[in-house]
């Protein structure tokens, strides 16, 4: 059987030559602070769970199995770990020769 839980089109300039897969953890408890992607990232939750917020949109609760969507260039309000902390798996979506950048901002 197979469900499809993500169908996410990106943006039409787009160009993606490479996709890097990191696993992340963050410590219980720790804000990880509104931030800004330079490219796509998808993820998906293996332990934990995360309030996770973008823009102004409601924050939602994410745990192990859920998956999630930050587009390049947004600002990623809240990405909380709960008291148990978080562990993720990030999927970076790169151009030729560009690597995954985090900038912090403030909101």
């Amino acid at each position: 059987m197979r469900t499809t839980v993500l169908d996410q089109t990106l943006p039409r300039d787009a160009v993606v030559s490479h996709v890097e897969v990191r696993r992340i953890t963050i410590a219980p408890s720790v804000v990880a602070g509104a931030h800004i992607h330079n490219g796509p990232v998808f993820g998906s939750i293996e332990m934990g769970s995360v309030v996770f917020q973008i823009g102004d949109e409601p924050p939602i609760t994410l745990g192990a199995g859920d998956i999630f969507y930050e587009p390049a260039n947004v600002v990623i309000s809240r990405f909380d770990p709960s008291d148990d902390g978080v562990t993720f798996l990030g999927y970076f979506l790169l151009g030729a020769a560009e690597i995954p950048e985090i900038e912090f901002v403030a909101i």
